[in-house]
């Protein structure tokens, strides 16, 4: 029988033997679960931000009619003149090529005035409170992006029901025409919140909207290839990132006939609103959240 002193003795040295050694259990951290309770709030309050615009932009129903209104005046209008002048030249003639161009517009219009509410926030003090919420100010800007790209993919279903309907859209490519309104609808809430964490009045982005809108249209193919324009002109409209998206949405509506066949290569076109995007949307993260912005804003909604 073992000496119960001895074996006391024993134990004693054993645990001086090892001082890591510990008869009470190893705490274990899940931080799965730690990354998921951060992550439900900011979920949560993108959510917020997102539903919040798409009912403002569902009650101003006058807002949604113009939406609606200024492209399908274009396919009346303007593409019933112009094909009168230059023939059908295809299957769809010149009006079927300006509905991938009119759906672009829709996209562009609806994200770039959507970016709008940033402004709006500004000069109601609500950025004020979202200022105050927990965590960095650059997913302020991801969230409004998000809600505004949301907005002109509202538009442009409206009108795109309004197009199929006319018979303009007959063999197009669905995946590829989702994937186009997507992607055209980020470039163009990136540009309109690119825009919006520069200026600081209302008055102010209306003219930088005017300004910038209708170069980007009129210089995207939306109205005519790009191959076709003068020298400068095409220089200039291989510049603008909105060009890809009008011609990324011709591929997935068979706008494949000359003369009105795409002027990009689908990769080339999906290349180069993701990195537009990307770039813009780091740029305007880093202007909203720099200290000298964010003092500004705090002034302002102070006042």
């Amino acid at each position: 029988m073992e000496d119960p002193g001895t074996g006391g003795r024993a134990l004693g040295a054993a645990r001086l033997a090892s001082p890591f050694a510990s008869t009470s259990p190893v705490p274990q951290v899940d931080f799965r679960a730690q990354r998921s309770e951060h992550a439900a709030p900011l979920a949560v309050a993108f959510a917020a931000i997102i539903v919040r615009d798409l009912r403002r932009t569902w009650r101003q129903r006058g807002r949604l009619l113009s939406a609606l209104v200024r492209p399908l005046l274009w396919l009346v209008v303007i593409g019933g003149g112009v094909e009168g002048l230059i023939g059908r030249g295809g299957q769809a003639g010149y009006r079927g090529f300006l509905a991938p161009g009119l759906l672009a517009m829709a996209l562009l219009f609806g994200g770039m005035f959507a970016s709008l509410s940033l402004v709006l926030d500004k000069e109601s003090g609500v950025l004020r409170m979202l200022l105050l919420a927990p965590f960095n100010h650059a997913w302020i800007v991801l969230a409004r992006l998000l809600s505004s790209a949301a907005v002109g993919l509202l538009q442009a279903t409206l009108l795109l029901a309004v197009l199929a309907a006319c018979g303009y859209l007959g063999g197009c490519d669905v995946a590829l025409l989702a994937v186009g309104l997507v992607a055209t609808a980020l470039a163009a809430a990136a540009m309109g919140m690119l825009l919006a964490v520069w200026v600081r009045s209302l008055e102010n982005f209306s003219v930088m909207v005017n300004v910038v809108i209708f170069p980007l249209f009129f210089l995207s193919g939306a109205l005519y290839p790009v191959q076709g324009l003068p020298p400068a002109l095409r220089w200039a409209a291989q510049l603008n990132p909105f060009s890809y998206g009008v011609d990324l949405l011709k591929h997935a509506t068979g706008s494949l006939v000359p003369p009105f066949a795409p002027d990009f290569s689908v990769a080339g076109d999906l290349a180069v609103l993701a990195g537009f995007t990307v770039a813009a949307t780091a740029l305007a993260c880093w202007r909203f959240s720099s200290r000298g912005t964010i003092a500004a804003l705090a002034r302002l909604v102070a006042r």
